[in-house]
């Protein structure tokens, strides 16, 4: 007879890895909880995508923590799509967490920054969106959250200005600068804890500036972001 009172839980099949993200100069791993992505934060990117800036609260969608790539590792081109695009992102990592955390306690939250990719299949969200229906397939497929190593606070501060960049096969597609974006990292830290109980280890992409476009397979793409860090992609 199987002791159901054991401190020891016998699982029904093997659990999943935590995703972890490296910490720069170091051996340490960082443990992923969520991911949230801000959307349309940066105005030109909002009116690219033919929409006003000035009228849009905040919103957010997720991405699973196991759609993580990790830097030195290819872009697998995903299944499903013709159109898969780009978005280059400044990334939040939390230490804390809590629930509705005040505007001038949000940073306190904040372990470190990254440079993260939000690849979409622009023709399956362009779909969602003209049938109301949920992001998922277009954002929240596999793969679809290339992100290099975390630097803490400790070494780069609070950035909060600066170029945030992305290059393909050497030709500048994205470009703009941290200081463009509608809502800061406080804010944007301090809203979502009114939608969500946010917990340590979840990560927060900032939203990217306009010039989102495609990629195909052998692409090389290579993401900047001032005071943090740069990092190389293949598409394979």
């Amino acid at each position: 007879m199987n002791d159901m009172t054991s401190t020891n839980p016998a699982y029904v099949i093997n659990p999943a890895a935590i995703p972890t993200l490296p910490v720069a100069g170091s051996q340490a791993l960082f443990p992923v909880h969520r991911i949230y992505c801000v959307g349309r934060n940066f105005a030109d990117h909002a009116i690219e995508m033919g929409h006003d800036p000035n009228k849009e609260p905040p919103f957010f969608f997720q991405k699973n923590p196991d759609t993580l790539v990790l830097s030195g590792t290819d872009f697998p081109y995903p299944a499903q799509s013709k159109d898969v695009h780009h978005e280059v992102e400044l990334v939040v990592a939390l230490k804390s967490g809590g629930k509705d955390i005040p505007l001038d306690k949000a940073l306190d939250c904040v372990y470190g920054y990254a440079v993260g990719l939000d690849m979409t299949r622009r023709d399956l969200q362009n779909e969602a969106k003209k049938l109301g229906r949920p992001w998922e397939t277009g954002k929240a497929f596999e793969a679809s959250a290339p992100c290099g190593p975390l630097h803490p606070v400790s070494k780069v501060g609070h950035p909060s200005a600066g170029a945030i960049w992305i290059k393909v096969n050497g030709e500048v597609r994205q470009t703009g600068d941290l200081n463009q974006m509608i809502w800061k990292v406080p804010e944007m830290i301090s809203y979502l804890s009114g939608l969500f109980t946010l917990q340590p280890g979840d990560l927060i992409f900032a939203g990217t500036p306009a010039g989102v476009g495609a990629i195909v397979k052998g692409d090389v793409m290579v993401a900047h972001v001032d005071g943090v860090d740069e990092l190389t992609f293949k598409v394979g």
